[in-house]
């Protein structure tokens, strides 16, 4: 695949010692250049609104917060804007729909997601919405209570779905006039009991989503019903090697732009693992699992070219690159140090 892109990112630096956000520029080869970093106390994830002008972090201070800032395209140095509460306590995941109208934020501790009005000038309004879920799972230790660890707008920009790791569900939600998040009439999803559903990822063309399964180490393959919302399970495919016997808990999914690969973080494996969709059904087949060269990837990102992936090592205090080959598969490329990387997201340059 040609690499010739020409980016930055922007990446979380949850490090006792450099608090903050760096913005680097990517290069074609995967070489990664800080640009500038914006000290910001205990980002988790980070979300671009769709003009590329304002960024949103959630940050684990205040009982939990969530923070709008402005970009310097020139420099890749950020402005605070404003904040406001997330609305429950460790806040894990921010996103924005296409239309840039609003900013969704999951409580992986408070067991809440919340959305957010956004002004001309990219400021967070006042919270709209507030639900809290209900439920548990199986594990007596991971699953007593909810645990939203997403919420991601759908295709459509009608629906935004939620992956709940304490219920075992997916809790989808509709849009109408007076709500930004109302249940839709589809119900839920249902999940495997003890799977404990992390992070969605859909397929840019055909109606299919992938969710990854921190708990049992496995991607399950959805088929979304575009009309609900709804979506129904059509396959589950391990992480994992067969031999492999340590402790893994996967993190994060994403859909190549192409739709012909989907890619997983695996978390103990110390690996991402590279599956190649079935056009016809959506599911599964496993391709290969590239190591890290670090510990922990929490996080990973695709180029908007689909050309790069970049895997944040959270314990190997290091950003890795890799460049996407044509059968979809990884190389590895280089290393960009910093401190406890835990997101990254890409934002294509003028």
């Amino acid at each position: 695949m040609t690499r010739g892109g020409s980016y930055q990112t922007f990446v979380c630096s949850a490090g006792s010692d450099g608090d903050g956000i760096v913005a680097a520029a990517v290069a074609p080869d995967g070489t990664l250049t800080e640009r500038a970093h914006t000290p910001a106390p205990e980002p988790m994830f980070l979300a671009i609104r769709p003009d590329g002008e304002t960024l949103y972090a959630v940050e684990r201070v205040d009982g939990g917060r969530v923070s709008a800032y402005r970009i310097d395209a020139e420099t890749g140095g950020l402005t605070r804007l404003n904040g406001r509460s997330s609305e429950g306590a460790g806040p894990c995941y921010v996103s924005v729909d296409a239309l840039g109208q609003y900013a969704f934020v999951a409580n992986y501790q408070g067991g809440t997601v919340a959305a957010y009005p956004l002004a001309d000038d990219g400021r967070l309004g006042e919270v709209a919405d507030v639900i809290a879920h209900e439920g548990s799972g199986p594990d007596p230790e991971r699953q007593a209570d909810p645990h939203p660890h997403a919420i991601v707008p759908g295709p459509e920009h009608r629906f935004r779905y939620a992956p709940d790791l304490g219920t075992d569900r997916i809790e989808i939600y509709r849009a109408d006039e007076s709500a930004a998040l109302r249940p839709a009439e589809s119900g839920p999803a249902i999940a495997r009991a003890g799977a404990g559903p992390r992070h969605i990822a859909f397929h840019p063309t055909e109606p299919y989503c992938y969710v990854v399964d921190e708990l049992e180490s496995t991607v399950t393959a959805y088929e979304r019903d575009a009309e609900t919302g709804g979506l129904a399970a059509i396959g589950r495919t391990s992480t994992l090697p067969p031999a492999f016997d340590g402790t893994n808990e996967p993190a994060d999914v994403h859909v190549h732009p192409s739709g012909r690969w989907v890619y997983v973080s695996n978390r103990g494996h110390d690996s991402v693992a590279v599956f190649a969709v079935d056009a016809a059904t959506g599911r599964l087949e496993p391709l290969a699992r590239e190591p890290t060269r670090g510990e922990t990837p929490r996080d990973i990102a695709l180029a908007p070219d689909g050309a790069l992936l970049l895997a944040s090592n959270q314990h190997g205090d290091a950003v890795a690159s890799f460049a996407i080959d044509e059968t979809g598969r990884l190389e590895s490329l280089a290393e960009f140090d910093v401190p406890k990387p835990v997101c990254a997201t890409f934002l294509e340059s003028a």
